[in-house]
């Protein structure tokens, strides 16, 4: 059995080259020169990665920037600096971690407040195939960071977005969705064993499954609401995959793929064209590829799973379903029981989305 173990590797290998370099040669930089001064946009995980390039970005083109970060040292030095590079006074740095429902309301609290209004909401931050962590309120750290964070702080700016229209939602999402899966009965890892690839492609496919049921809840708003893959990139987010844990693919294969994976820069165009593209306007519900709209797959296009995982986020994050484009008239058994258990978050600070 074990010689076809070196022949499997090396195919392994190169049909994974492939599919970074495919990534590494397509997309290039947002085509639309658009500019969106007088815009208010708001980021989260803008610290580092693909977010902190795409707030770069925008700044560049007028926006009204508020990142929001779970550490606000690294978050200040990083609006400090592209305050500085742009010339843009209006970048602002706010605490918010997606890892603790509290820390949500405060920062949407405090938008409501402070901001005339939000035009633009990119869903940026992530964290991908860390060891079985908890949120603050108990959920499964990638479920709850991924895809919880983003629905509660969405939900709870949906009244300011629909203020600003024709305002937009742009959802990190990822090509993994292909091999996810949504496990309600157990959707944070507590009747089975852990598995931390399947837990981060069940938060992704949760990212294009709200993004498709948000958009439908939101049609005759002027808020539109759309998920993009931004290809293969080298951030901070896969510092818990095997080739950052292997001493032998940190020495050996991290440089080589480094050459083939995209620098944030060019990971950020992808949302960059969602958030400022005229073609765009009043486009909602679809999944993108880098910069090409496509269909997603056969589970992510599944309207009663969009709808049930829509009725059971809410309940697990405390909204009141009476206001929220409809009253749920699900029985579905509620899941708020996994938000009893309150452990202390002892993730890593959320970073940007790659793959």
């Amino acid at each position: 059995m074990s010689k076809y173990i070196l022949p499997a590797s090396f195919f392994g290998t190169v049909f994974g080259c492939a599919v970074l370099l495919k990534n590494h040669v397509t997309g290039g930089r947002c085509p639309s020169k658009a500019t969106i001064h007088g815009k208010t946009v708001v980021i989260t995980g803008a610290n580092t990665g693909i977010g902190k390039e795409t707030a770069r970005e925008l700044a560049k083109r007028g926006g009204r920037i508020i990142m929001g970060c779970r550490d606000m040292e690294k978050c200040e030095a990083a609006a400090l600096e592209i305050r500085g590079k742009t010339l843009n006074p209006q970048v602002y740095a706010c605490h918010l971690d997606l890892a603790s429902m509290k820390s949500i309301r405060e920062f949407a609290k405090r938008l409501k407040q402070d901001e005339q209004h939000v035009d633009i909401l990119i869903n940026n931050a992530g964290v991908m195939r860390c060891p079985a962590w908890k949120t603050e309120d108990g959920f499964d750290m990638q479920f709850g960071v991924n895809h919880l964070g983003h629905f509660l702080l969405t939900n709870l700016l949906l009244d300011k977005l629909k203020e600003s229209a024709p305002s937009r939602v742009i959802n990190l999402a990822s090509l993994a969705h292909i091999i996810g899966k949504i496990d309600f009965e157990d959707l944070n890892w507590e009747k089975k064993k852990f598995d931390t690839k399947q837990a981060y492609c069940q938060s992704k496919l949760a990212n294009v499954l709200f993004t498709r049921e948000l958009a439908k809840r939101l049609q005759g708003t002027g808020v539109t609401v759309n998920a993009v893959h931004p290809g293969v990139v080298a951030t901070e987010l896969g510092r818990h995959t095997g080739l950052h844990q292997s001493q032998f693919s940190s020495s050996l294969l991290s440089p080589f793929f480094s050459l083939l994976v995209k620098s944030p820069e060019l990971g950020a165009q992808p949302v960059v064209f969602l958030a400022v593209s005229e073609e765009l306007e009043g486009v909602t519900g679809q999944y993108y590829d880098v910069m090409t709209e496509k269909e997603p797959a056969t589970q992510a296009l599944d309207e009663e799973a969009a709808r049930r995982l829509w009725e059971v986020s809410s309940k697990l994050v405390g909204l009141e379903e009476e206001g929220q484009y409809g009253k749920s008239n699900s029985s579905e058994k509620d899941q708020s029981k996994a938000a009893q258990t309150h452990r202390p978050s002892t993730g890593p600070a959320v970073s940007a989305v790659g793959l």
